[in-house]
């Protein structure tokens, strides 16, 4: 409930019309099917940190528009009479877990803090590349019929020297170019998954993938992390004892921990992989940013499985991270077997990336040893600021220090994110609760806090004004 009614308490007018407003919307988008039983007054001003009266007054609004009926003894439900509108008719993102991230992405950033993205501005390599690559090879790549939908092949032969690089091999029949690396998970969800499936997945895990597992009918399972990332035991166990047909990890710069798998795991995942014969899907999309602690990242999983010839191991990489989130390039490096079928999966979906797009990250890929140094200093500048004003601000607050990646994962003393992110949005700051990343509830009281915001001050004094709010 709280997830589809978002930032609902933004903006000015009394506090009841706004949410009546909000849970209208989820009912006539359909959302909130006909029928549905919603929370209880007390309940709802519980969890939104409202008064009863606020709630009350909001549902009195909604029944006098027909579109709530209570009846003594079932509660108050969504009336039988409602017929939603064209799904997505209010602009709202469809529901999952990630429905916050993806509709401040719609939105925009607003009045808010947003808290929802960890992206930096454009790398100052890509203005470069990009007029080098007007003055050098417009005219032949214009004279190209202008589909490729594998890939560019220069594109396809930088990312083999980037593999290659990381001590794993690479041909280009190996290689498939994505429109970044989320459509990597969504050809992946539709050449593996039936309805009924089921797939491993981290815990917590990036809500993004969640969502597009859970719309493909699969079964999640998930699998504990420690400090040093996914516990090889416990994936042993869920291989076993679930017999998946996917197995979904975050080995570099976990999202949202920020933890490291080492290369003695890196080679037991591959090796159990091999055993039980379960796909991984090793996702290294943050693998583009520098790493802060100083250890230096292994190579990628498949490196560990090139002798074991059961294991299959698809590597996704991508720029939106390293050098610009506005240059939508992924990729995806796997066995030429499977990278076949997924091309043709690709073909379908959009016949290949842009062109201009591809060339450009052909001639940014091999410098990304040096965009990722020069913001090492930056974000490791950021890190050191971020933590030393929730230290002073907020000292009840626990995290520990990333390995790498783009953000802190806190923990919240005794309290449910998902009612902080309630009294954060009234403060001008909209938090990723940890509910979103880990459906099996271990991770309520923990939230995702990027570090790449320039300045911190307004940041952590909001989240601090938030905090002694909800604890008086």
């Amino acid at each position: 409930m709280a997830e589809l009614l978002g930032d609902w308490a933004a903006g000015h007018g009394p506090l009841y019309r706004k949410l009546g407003a909000a849970i209208g919307n989820s009912i006539t988008a359909g959302e909130l099917p006909a029928g549905l039983r919603l929370p209880s007054e007390r309940d709802l001003a519980k969890l939104l940190l409202v008064s009863r009266a606020t709630v009350v007054a909001a549902y009195d609004e909604l029944r006098g528009g027909g579109l709530l009926d209570s009846v003594r003894g079932s509660g108050t439900r969504v009336s039988a009479a409602v017929r939603p509108q064209l799904a997505g008719a209010d602009g709202q993102v469809p529901g999952g877990r990630a429905t916050s991230i993806f509709q401040r992405l719609v939105d925009g950033p607003g009045q808010v803090i947003s808290l929802a993205r960890a992206a930096e501005p454009a790398a100052p390599q890509l203005r470069d590349a990009f007029l080098d690559l007007g003055r050098d090879d417009l005219s032949d790549l214009m004279a190209d019929a202008g589909y490729h939908p594998r890939g560019l092949p220069v594109l396809r032969e930088a990312i083999c020297d980037h593999f290659v690089a990381q001590l794993l091999p690479t041909t280009a029949s190996q290689v498939l170019v994505t429109n970044g690396a989320q459509q990597v998970l969504g050809l992946v969800a539709r050449m593996y998954l039936t309805p009924g499936c089921t797939v491993v997945v981290e815990s917590p895990s990036w809500p993004g993938c969640l969502d597009v597992f859970r719309d493909a009918g699969a079964r999640l399972v998930s699998v504990p992390l420690d400090e040093d990332g996914i516990r090889p035991d416990a994936l042993a166990k869920a291989f076993a004892e679930h017999n998946p047909v996917l197995a979904y990890l975050m080995p570099t710069y976990h999202n949202p921990t920020g933890a490291l798998l080492s290369a003695n795991r890196r080679k037991r995942v591959a090796e159990l992989a091999a055993q039980y014969r379960v796909p991984v899907l090793e996702d290294n999309a943050y693998a583009g940013f520098p790493t802060l602690s100083g250890a230096q990242a292994p190579p990628p999983i498949a490196a560990f499985a090139q002798t074991h010839d059961d294991a299959q191991i698809l590597s996704v990489g991508s720029l939106a991270k390293s050098v610009w989130a506005g240059l939508r390039i992924g990729w995806v490096r796997g066995p030429s077997a499977v990278i076949e079928r997924l091309a043709r999966y690709k073909a379908r979906a959009d016949l290949g990336n842009a062109v201009l797009d591809q060339a450009l990250a052909a001639r940014l890929l091999p410098k990304l040893t040096d965009i990722t140094a020069a913001r090492r200093e930056v974000l490791l500048r950021r890190l050191h600021q971020l933590q030393d004003l929730l230290a002073t601000h907020l000292p009840d607050w626990r995290w520990r220090s990333p390995e790498g990646g783009s953000a802190l994962w806190v923990e919240l003393p005794d309290t449910d994110a998902q009612v902080f992110a309630q009294v954060a949005l009234r403060h001008g700051v909209e938090v990723v609760p940890g509910s979103a990343t880990d459906p099996s509830g271990g991770h309520d009281n923990h939230i995702r806090l990027p570090f790449t915001l320039p300045d911190a001050d307004e940041l952590v004094r909001r989240l601090a004004e938030a905090w002694a709010d909800l604890r008086g």
